[in-house]
């Protein structure tokens, strides 16, 4: 593998990592989606760098539907769910440090149950395995650990980030229909619980799960 195909696919790989970190340490709405657009980017431009270096016209139009859907569309989308700029995530169920330090954990414990796969795959990009295992273990770790339905849907988005990149680095990319398939599946979804969190928001004026609980108490 060249250095400059193994330096430029591992910052790729890096940013989503990064960017599912820093979803943990933010709570404003706008500054998440900007985190989770970056993401996307990045995972396509994953995909972008591997299809290049294998002259994968697949993986390419793969890379395009990725950036298009989750770097593009889907933020979109969950910005106008989300309320606005100033809504944020006041009372999560675990704090900003305890998440922090949650996230160091769930890191490590990715590297160390997928070193096996890393090593039985024995790329460049397959030694990133560990890296797309421990997006997913984030993405679990915000779905349960926030309250607002608009963190969970980015939680979502984040373990169906990770699954992709995994599948990126093991394979060399998914067949385009099936990535289409999922990518749209995706969005499909985001756009029903987008359309769910404005009539909920038009009805109680609030998205924390806490606040509708008592009110339906």
């Amino acid at each position: 593998m060249s250095g400059p195909f193994s330096s430029t696919l591992t910052l790729a790989v890096g940013t989503v990592l990064v960017c599912a970190v820093t979803v943990l340490w933010l709570s404003s709405v706008r500054s998440v989606l900007r985190a989770v657009a970056t993401q996307g980017i990045a995972l396509g431009l994953v995909a972008l760098i591997l299809g290049a270096h294998l002259r994968d016209a697949g993986l390419i139009a793969t890379a395009a539907v990725v950036l298009a859907v989750k770097g593009v569309a889907i933020p979109v989308l969950l910005g106008k769910a989300g309320g606005g700029a100033l809504d944020r995530e006041r009372r999560p169920l675990v704090n900003v440090p305890a998440s922090l330090v949650a996230s160091a954990v769930l890191i490590v414990l990715a590297f160390a149950a997928a070193r096996g796969v890393a090593a039985f795959v024995g790329t460049t990009a397959g030694r990133l395995v560990p890296v797309g295992v421990a997006t997913l273990l984030l993405g679990f770790f915000v779905l349960v650990s926030r309250r607002r339905p608009i963190f969970q849907m980015v939680g979502l988005l984040l373990v169906d980030n990770g699954i992709a990149l995994v599948a990126f680095l093991c394979t060399a990319g998914v067949p385009f229909l099936i990535e289409l398939g999922v990518s749209l599946d995706v969005l499909l979804g985001v756009v029903v619980l987008m359309v769910l969190a404005q009539r909920l928001r038009a009805e109680f004026g609030d998205l924390d799960l806490d606040e509708l609980a008592e009110l339906h108490d």
